[in-house]
């Protein structure tokens, strides 16, 4: 159904760049704003729905996109000559800093941005800012046995009782999969080898997709944990307390030694938008402290804003920050992922 909607919300968006005009203004709410087109990856499991009622508030009214971190990405990235989005936010900062050195951001400030750390956006200038910090993680259902529990990404692919017994993603077009593969990925860094990673790194990667249960499109691993048909697989956090909700799944989520991949959800202002005054206003609405911390209490999210730890969800922020972040060379990730993307779908994927 996502993936239908997506396609439709696509669609629609295409028809206007066709027709050679841009999405139809509005002027619900307070300040009369024109209608933003937003790019996002995260306004799934309820979110889109409730960010719209809380910006109308606040006199915005938006239309989103919704798709994978790459797919958004690639969206952007083709659109570059003719931009339709005014906003994008929740993809990580490799998705950023491509779109950076593609010149598809504008520079702007936020009101927040004294009150968030700016090495965990765009280091080195103004055109992406972190507004949720988010691990990806390797989750299981808490049923196994603590024998039985995985601990680490390679006890799937080496260890018997998880043979066929978890799930991969079919397709690489979202964030959390292409993050899960880039943690796999830089634990075998060898500037010498394919694509600057070792024959062992690949033969993981292999291995990997080998020894798991294709993702089914349009059903949710919870879903699939619930059938018993797998026990384990990937996810996010806000995704994590959602989906337990949901399935009546309850599981737990692995802390290997080396650490998990910590991502950093950013938010950017399209370059080209001609609604820059109200994306603007809308970014600096978004970011801030007390609607930060209404999200990651209705979401379960730990801000990047300073500010609104102190109001946000404690239990998401403290299992936040039990994770130790993997250490991983982001400039090598970003520099490398398309091709890694590439050769995992022809060679892995497509068997």
């Amino acid at each position: 159904m996502r993936k239908a909607l997506a396609t439709l919300v696509v669609a629609v968006v295409g028809a206007l760049v066709a027709g050679g005009c841009s999405p139809p203004a509005s002027t619900a709410g307070s300040t009369g704003t024109d209608s933003l087109v937003i790019y996002s990856n995260s306004v799934s499991d309820g979110r889109g729905d409730w960010l719209k009622a809380e910006a109308a508030k606040a006199g915005f009214t938006m239309q989103f996109v919704d798709l994978g971190g790459g797919d958004i990405q690639n969206r952007l990235l083709a659109e570059k000559s003719n931009p339709i989005a005014d906003v994008t936010f929740g993809l990580n900062n490799v998705y950023f800093g491509k779109l950076k050195a593609a010149g598809v951001l504008q520079s702007y400030t936020p009101a927040w941005s004294g009150e968030v750390d700016p090495a965990l956006g765009d280091a080195d200038g103004k055109q992406f800012w972190p507004i949720v910090r988010e691990p990806v993680m390797l989750v299981y259902n808490n049923s196994l046995a603590p024998a039985q529990q995985p601990t680490d990404w390679p006890d799937l692919w080496t260890k018997p009782q998880f043979d066929k017994r978890y799930e991969v993603p079919s397709a690489l077009g979202g964030a959390t999969a292409q993050m899960v593969v880039a943690g796999i990925l830089s634990r075998y860094r060898d500037d010498s080898g394919d694509l600057g990673v070792s024959q062992a790194g690949w033969d993981a990667v292999k291995a990997y997709f080998a020894h798991g249960v294709p993702a089914v499109t349009g059903t949710d691993l919870y879903a699939q944990m619930a059938a018993g048909k797998v026990d384990a697989g990937q996810m996010w956090l806000a995704g994590k307390a959602t989906r337990e909700k949901q399935y009546k799944v309850q599981t737990e989520a692995a802390h290997p030694k080396i650490g998990a991949p910590m991502t950093v959800q950013q938010v950017g202002l399209v370059a080209g938008t001609k609604k820059a005054g109200t994306a603007k206003k809308f970014i600096d609405w978004l970011g801030s402290a007390d609607v930060q911390a209404a999200w990651s209490k209705k979401f379960f999210t730990a801000p990047a804003n300073k500010a609104a730890v102190s109001k946000a969800d404690a239990d998401a922020v403290r299992i936040t920050d039990s994770f130790t972040a993997q250490p991983i060379d982001w400039a090598f990730v970003t520099q490398h992922l398309d091709q890694w993307i590439e050769k995992i779908e022809l060679e892995y994927l497509s068997k």
